[in-house]
């Protein structure tokens, strides 16, 4: 990393959404001698020299300094302070700093584990919930974020970047890491964890964009960034707009650049600090923009509990059912699908209890206290997708679970499924196929024989999954996974006439998927899982249906436990089952599991965070 350029930036407040072309501030003595430097508030300044830091006050008087050889530099404010990242040369590993100009505090926190490979460029981030991460970039591409917040670092996933990266820097309100592919260009990723790695190219080298050589340093601007190219004759501004990025004519520089400094965010820059031939130099700029959206519209709640993985890689894990156990709640049990191998069973801590390898099996509903051929039973259904039948298991009084009849569905491409208990009695199964029918089936038990027939059947324009009957008031909601929310009458005698709730937009984002019902007070309502943005969005159960809010499901630092994203089922129980969960809890599945990676799991949410979150009833 000696050899790359690097570029820096002078901080002066101005209203954000204004041009400017200000002076360049005056740097500290000194300041010629430093690797990088970075610009505070209250004219303090940060300098990175060979082999140690000094902390420049705003008198122009240094007042701490560190000795340490580091290479690279970013920095995040924290309070009245800030924290910084630096590769310490000599242990060879990744280290936080505290830097407190007004206390003249410069000290080092902790140190980052050892990666396996050489770390060649490395940025903070600061995500919606302000929480703290780190990128870390090999010159292969090997990467690594990690999760600082919290009482350690932890390593929050790995990831695949291009190789010979340069440098990077992540642009919090939006959300994007930004990564310099020395000989190619700037490249866009995600920083959220929980969202898929794929990239988005920003500025590259000629033929394919206005770069001469690549890209070899950045530096973020209010809702842009400046990239120096490859050979640190010009500077190009760039400028986010709807989700591209527009370029500005390119600077030409005077003197071509040969070493960075560091961006800071928070700030507006007047000028970029540029260093060329071993001095400092200002580029005035004018440029006029606004920081980009933040991705924290929605509120966010956190688990407090997560299930054991799944034995198997990719998609697997699916959809759960809560089962409550009425003698000792705290024994109650969590029944989920693994769709590549069965059903597994869960205890309120997410430890698996039991697995049943019923094959590939899809959703799970459950009922408990059903009447049935002169019985009183708990009940679970679940399709399963290779014999296109309906699993049908008994749960008995301690949770344990055991299968008891597989009954033919009469449906080609077997997928959703729920449960529906008619006040009469008994207990219906709405199951669906790929292709939009839904075959209602009566169970029956004769004897010990359990069957069943099919006693109602219609059909949605596209492909279902999710569906919840709730039975008090008789309603069957159904999710359409590319159009919306449809709710009907649930009984089978009952024309099928679906009439939409709400469509696919601004709110609910395709795919529809888990649905289920709470009924803890005196306002029912409905949770969807709202895959496309990775939100659960709440609607009155009762018409006409009226939208109460979304919530994400964030990181819980403090427990280890990764946030929730792409959520395929979910189940609610209004059952208090003990603390933390008084007031029912949350069940949903997890896309991705990070923190570190792994298998697909579970998630469990208090109920009581979500009604606080979305000030329910």
């Amino acid at each position: 990393m000696q050899g790359m350029i690097q570029l820096a930036t002078a901080l002066v407040l101005l209203a954000s959404n204004a041009a400017f072309a200000a002076p360049a501030a005056t740097l500290p003595d000194g300041a010629q001698r430093a690797e990088q430097i970075a610009a505070l508030p209250g004219k303090a300044w940060l300098l990175q020299e060979k082999k140690r830091l000094r902390l420049i006050g705003a008198a122009n008087t240094e007042v701490a300094r560190l000795e340490l050889r580091s290479e690279s530099l970013d920095l995040r404010a924290n309070g009245d302070s800030f924290v910084a990242l630096v590769l310490d040369q000599d242990r060879q590993q990744v280290q936080t700093l505290r830097v407190d100009a007004a206390a003249g505090r410069l000290e080092r926190l902790a140190t980052i584990p050892p990666q396996a490979f050489s770390v060649e460029a490395l940025c903070l981030y600061r995500d919606p919930q302000q929480l703290l991460h780190a990128f870390l970039i090999g010159e292969d591409g090997q990467a690594e974020q990690w999760l600082l917040s919290g009482s350690e670092a932890r390593k929050l996933r790995s990831l695949a970047l291009p190789p010979q990266v340069s440098a990077c820097r992540v642009d919090d309100a939006s959300g994007q890491l930004l990564v310099a592919e020395g000989d190619f260009g700037v490249w866009a990723y995600p920083a959220d964890a929980e969202l898929k790695a794929e990239r988005s190219p920003v500025a590259l080298r000629a033929p394919y964009g206005p770069l001469k050589g690549g890209a070899q340093a950045l530096a973020l601007l209010p809702g842009g960034l400046a990239v120096l190219d490859g050979g640190g004759e010009r500077l190009h501004l760039l400028r986010a707009e709807a989700g591209r990025w527009k370029a500005q004519a390119p600077l030409a520089l005077a003197h071509p650049a040969e070493a960075i400094g560091l961006d800071l965010h928070g700030g507006v820059p007047a000028a970029l600090q540029l260093k060329a031939s071993d001095a400092w130099r200002a580029r005035n700029i004018a440029w006029r923009g606004t920081p980009g959206a933040s991705n924290a519209a929605l509120p966010i709640v956190l688990p407090q509990r997560q299930t054991d993985s799944v034995a198997q890689q990719g998609d697997a894990a699916d959809d759960p059912a809560i089962w409550v156990n009425p003698a000792q709640p705290q024994e109650s049990r969590v029944l989920a699908t693994n769709k590549k191998q069965g059903l597994l069973v869960y205890d309120l801590e997410g430890r698996e209890r039991q697995f049943l390898a019923t094959g590939r099996i899809n959703n799970v509903d459950l009922r408990q206290g059903v009447k049935l051929g002169g019985q009183v039973l708990d009940l679970a259904v679940a399709t399963q997708r290779d014999r296109r039948t309906l699993v049908v298991y008994q749960i008995a009084a301690d949770g344990s679970v055991s299968e008891r009849a597989q009954l033919a569905t009469g449906l080609d491409e077997v997928y959703g499924a729920c449960l529906y208990q008619p006040a009469a009695g008994g207990l219906e199964a709405l199951v669906n196929d790929k292709d939009g029918r839904f075959h209602q089936i009566r169970l029956t038990l004769a004897g010990e024989q359990l069957g069943g027939e099919v006693v109602r059947r219609f059909k949605l324009a596209s492909q279902p999954e999710g569906c919840v009957a709730d039975e008090p008031s008789g309603q069957l909601f159904i999710g359409e996974e590319d159009r919306g929310i449809w709710v009907l009458n649930a009984a089978a005698d009952a024309p099928a006439a679906p009439r939409l709730v709400m469509a696919v937009g601004e709110k609910l984002r395709a795919d529809v998927e888990g649905m289920a019902i709470y009924r803890g007070g005196k306002t029912p309502y409905l949770i969807v899982s709202s895959q496309g943005n990775d939100s659960y969005v709440v609607l009155e159960a009762l018409p006409p249906h009226r939208y109460r809010g979304a919530f994400r499901i964030g990181i819980n630092a403090a427990a280890g436990i990764d946030a929730a994203s792409e959520t395929d089922g979910l189940d609610v129980s209004p059952a208090n089952l003990g603390a933390p969960w008084q007031q029912g809890m949350l069940v949903v599945q997890d896309g991705h599991k990070r923190l570190p990676d792994g298998p697909q799991n579970f998630k469990y949410v208090p109920w009581a965070d979500i009604a606080r979150a979305l000030a329910l009833e």
